[in-house]
């Protein structure tokens, strides 16, 4: 198992102990087809407009699927908010990132 965390600008790849910093333009034999989840955090920055709108940008759901997820992140401090292969939960999560939102990626 690991965990792909992104931070503003920097994203990680966790395995077991160990941390790899991920270069989209090089080969590292990451299978990119492997099923994989986003997950999104609370944090107290952003309004239920501004996370309503980046999910439905990310994900291109509803406005009533992206306002029941951001009820689910404030209420229980996170949420899973897509669900697919390691390379589109990546750009998921890039999506989120623009505006600070803080993501995890795991598989």
């Amino acid at each position: 198992m690991f965990v792909i965390k992104f931070l503003p600008g920097k994203l990680f790849l966790f395995m077991t102990e160990t941390t790899i910093k991920y270069s989209p333009d090089v080969d590292d034999g990451i299978d990119v087809g492997l099923p994989a989840k986003v997950i999104l955090f609370n944090d107290e920055v952003h309004t239920f407009d501004d996370v309503i709108v980046q999910i439905i940008k990310a994900v291109g759901c509803s406005y009533d699927k992206a306002e029941t997820l951001t009820w689910e992140v404030h209420l229980r401090g996170k949420a899973v908010v897509f669900f697919g292969e390691i390379s589109e939960c990546l750009k998921v999560s890039g999506v989120l990132e623009e505006i600070a939102l803080h993501t995890q990626i795991e598989s």
